[in-house]
C-alpha cells in the first residue's frame, strides 16, 4: 500500500533532469564548514536507516493543471484561484534566505548558493490538504537536513523557525488582516533533518511555480499542507518552539506538529477520508498520510491526540 522505495521516480513519470547551481557563491557567504555537528551526525544516521518516499502504490500523479490552479496561498487570496490569477508578477530573483539563531554558520544567502552544494532530486510525494483533499505531485528539489548540516546548529538548539517573505506590495492577501504577517512555521529539528523533508525548487520536471511557493517552499509529506511554508526567506535556530500562524489564529484547531491523523477529526470535519482532486470519492486517509513507517518512531511515546 504505502510506498516505492527509490529516490528517483522512473522517467515515465517525471523528465530525468538535473540542475546544477554556483558551489563558489555559496562557499563565498560562509566559507569553512568545520566539523559535523550532532544534528549532521544525526541526517547521517536516518538517511542510513530510511530511503526517501515515492508515490502511494496504486495512485497515478494528480494532473498538473489542477495543482497549480487549486491551492491555498493566503498571501496572495483566500480563495483557491487567487494564488494563481494574483502571483504572476511575483518577482522569484534576486532572492536571499537568512540563516539565523543558534547556529555557526549565520548569513544572508543568496539562494543559488544556498542550494548548490546539494543534489537535486526528483521526489513523488502523497500531499494532503488539513481541508481533506489530495494530491500526489512530483517535486524536485533538495534536503531539507543538507542546509541544516550546513548551518551547523549548536547543541541547544531544538526547532527550526521558518518564515515567509514579508511584501504587500507584491502579495495583496498581506494588506488584509485574514491571518498575521508575515506567515511562520517550524519543525522540531529531528523532524527537519528527516531525510523525507524536502525543500523544493520545482514540480512535475519544471521550476516552481510562483502560485505553488517559489521559488523555494518546505514539503513534509507526512504533515498537514499549511505545515509545508512557501517562499521562504528566513531559517531561524531556536530552543523554544515556535508559535505558528495558525497556531495563533486558531490554537484549538491548528497545532504545532500537524501531524496527519485520520483519528483526531478537525473541529469542523473529519480528517477520516479525503478526495484527491480530479476524484469524485473520498478514499481512507492512512496514518501519517501513509508515511507511518518512516516517520512514526519521531513521535514515539507522544499523546498524538493532544500533540495534534
Amino acid at each position: 500500500m504505502l510506498i516505492r522505495k527509490h529516490i528517483e521516480p522512473p522517467s515515465s513519470e517525471i523528465t530525468p533532469e538535473r540542475e546544477y547551481l554556483n558551489r563558489r557563491q555559496f562557499l563565498g557567504m560562509v566559507g569553512s564548514m568545520g566539523a559535523i555537528t550532532a544534528a549532521g551526525a544525526l541526517t547521517q544516521a536516518v538517511l542510513g536507516a530510511v530511503q526517501p518516499a515515492g508515490a502511494q502504490q496504486g495512485e497515478e500523479l494528480t494532473d498538473e493543471e489542477k495543482v497549480t490552479s487549486y491551492n491555498n496561498y493566503y498571501e496572495f487570496g483566500t480563495d483557491k484561484e487567487d494564488p494563481k490569477a494574483n502571483s504572476q508578477r511575483f518577482r522569484t530573483r534576486p532572492w536571499t534566505v537568512k540563516v539565523e539563531g543558534l547556529c555557526r554558520n549565520k548569513g544572508d544567502m543568496p539562494l543559488d548558493g544556498l542550494l548548490s552544494p546539494s543534489k537535486v532530486e526528483d521526489r513523488i510525494y502523497r500531499f494532503r490538504c488539513v481541508e481533506a483533499w489530495s494530491a500526489v505531485i512530483p517535486w524536485r528539489g533538495i534536503p531539507l537536513a543538507d542546509v541544516i548540516r550546513r548551518a551547523d546548529p549548536l547543541p541547544g538548539a531544538k526547532f527550526v523557525e521558518i518564515y515567509t517573505l514579508l511584501d504587500p506590495s507584491q502579495m495583496p492577501g498581506q494588506r488584509s488582516g485574514s491571518i498575521s504577517w508575515p506567515y511562520v512555521e517550524g519543525l522540531r529539528l529531528d523532524e527537519a533533518m528527516h531525510p523525507l523533508a524536502l525543500l523544493a525548487t520545482g514540480m512535475y520536471g519544471k521550476t516552481l511555480p510562483n502560485q505553488n511557493g517559489a521559488p523555494l517552499r518546505l514539503v513534509v509529506p507526512w504533515k498537514y499542507g499549511f505545515k509545508n511554508i512557501k517562499a521562504i526567506v528566513r531559517l531561524k535556530f531556536t530552543d523554544s518552539q515556535p508559535t505558528s500562524t495558525w497556531m495563533r489564529a486558531a490554537s484549538n484547531e491548528y497545532g504545532f506538529y500537524a501531524n496527519v491523523n485520520p483519528t483526531v477529526d478537525h473541529p469542523r470535519w473529519s480528517q477520516a477520508r479525503d478526495r484527491k482532486l480530479g476524484d469524485l470519492l473520498r478514499k481512507p486517509t492512512p496514518m501519517f498520510n501513509g508515511y507511518e513507517a518512516q516517520v512514526a518512531s519521531l513521535y514515539s511515546g507522544m499523546d498524538l491526540r493532544r500533540n495534534f
